[in-house]
């Protein structure tokens, strides 16, 4: 075994895009989305685009923009599960 990269390291290093499908919540319903990550990166800046179930996110310069809802699902529920600023 040669030592070097991570899994989720390889993911993220060479790609044009890194797009993340996730849950929105956590089973305790804590936001996923969050200010500010408490964890280790894998890599800082590079998720073009999440996908849970609430919505589609898109990110640019930085800043995360809300750009499609779920079915039944309304803005103000998306801000209400979300800790992160996004615009709409």
């Amino acid at each position: 075994m040669v030592k070097g990269m991570g899994g989720a390291m390889d993911l993220v290093a060479g790609v044009k895009k890194v797009i993340v499908l996730m849950d929105h919540n956590a089973k305790d319903g804590s936001a996923k989305l969050v200010k500010e990550c408490s964890l280790p990166l894998t890599g800082a800046g590079v998720v073009n685009m999440v996908i849970s179930d609430l919505g589609v996110f898109e990110f640019e310069d930085s800043k995360m923009r809300l750009t499609e809802a779920a079915p039944d699902i309304t803005v103000d529920e998306i801000r209400e599960r979300t800790e992160a600023a996004f615009s709409d």
